[in-house]
């Protein structure tokens, strides 16, 4: 569920009515995601998305967010940039949130990619990275190598509510992460959360790469190796797919020889990243939520799959 903050018709009327953009046809919310509040909104001109912002995401970073974004569109990537109102406001207050309207991309999320597919993301990836060679805004990454250990901390012996045995399994994986991290390789502004429900298809092509409210500045390779945990396993992350691994190797393209000889650990703390969040989450959302919590073992999974099969995958 991704409506936590109700829009009502008269309010979206009026906020529409800064912008060229028609009058108000429907808006209908969209469950997919749980960062945000987003609805899909028809006008009499087009069709937008409006996102209102809530707690997880900072006011104050969403400058940065749009500017990323408007920096792509530019360049030609498919990326949904905020609409300008008339007085060339991009960012707005709606219900009592921070709130854009945002261009709307065709296409679907697909749940269970094909190679073809696979190389398509990693090669949109590959050119997303490119064009931002020269995005001079910086973002510290907040959910960060820096930071896993006091996340580790905060979520505490709890863990072995989850899984017996899970906070030491946690530490002992971070401990060797930390000890290998390569600090020196490339660093530029990255997505950091390319799930495949964040990249629009329509068939093989890549028609939106879309939620960019994670992105940061850090290691360029550790945004290929987020997207590599996210998109080569099923769900649970018991089963691993070596031909959607390749294809996104294959489509990205612009490894360098000490990116992919990082690769392994790189995979390990991708897979550590989401397993801390997960976790944590798990632990403190409440059992009546409207957001469905996402397992964390899902994701220990595919740290032990990285740790004992890393070298030879990437080789």
């Amino acid at each position: 569920m991704a409506v936590y903050t109700q829009v009502s018709a008269e309010a979206l009327a009026s906020f529409l009515a800064k912008f060229d953009a028609g009058e108000l046809v429907s808006a209908k919310g969209i469950a997919e995601g749980v960062e945000n509040s987003n609805y899909l909104v028809d006008t009499t001109q087009s069709r937008f998305i409006l996102t209102l912002y809530e707690k997880r995401v900072a006011a104050d970073d969403l400058p940065y967010f749009m500017a990323l974004l408007d920096h792509l569109a530019a360049k030609g990537l498919p990326v949904p940039p905020a609409i300008a109102d008339r007085d060339g406001v991009e960012i707005h207050q709606l219900e009592g949130r921070p709130a854009c309207l945002i261009k709307f991309l065709p296409g679907v999320s697909v749940t269970t990619p094909t190679p073809a597919q696979a190389r398509a993301a990693g090669a949109a990836l590959g050119q997303m990275h490119r064009a931002l060679a020269d995005f001079s805004l910086e973002r510290p990454n907040t959910m960060g190598v820096d930071t896993w250990q006091g996340q580790l901390d905060r979520c505490g012996r709890d863990l072995d509510g989850i899984a017996p045995g899970l906070f030491e399994s946690v530490a002992a994986a971070l401990e060797r992460i930390l000890a290998r991290w390569p600090r020196h390789l490339a660093t530029s502004a990255i997505h950091a959360d390319l799930f495949p429900d964040n990249v629009l298809m329509l068939g093989d092509d890549v028609t939106g790469l879309i939620d960019f409210y994670f992105a940061c500045t850090d290691l360029r390779a550790f945004d290929f190796a987020i997207t590599h945990g996210a998109w080569s396993f099923d769900p649970s992350g018991s089963r691993y797919d070596p031909a959607i691994g390749a294809g996104l190797i294959e489509g990205y393209g612009v490894l360098t020889d000490e990116e992919r000889a990082a690769l392994p650990i790189l995979a390990q703390g991708a897979a550590l990243r989401f397993l801390l969040s997960r976790a944590w989450d798990w632990l403190n959302t409440p059992a009546d939520a409207l957001v469905t919590r996402k397992d964390p073992i899902a994701y220990l999974r595919r740290l032990d799959f990285y740790a004992a099969n890393g070298d030879a995958l990437f080789a």
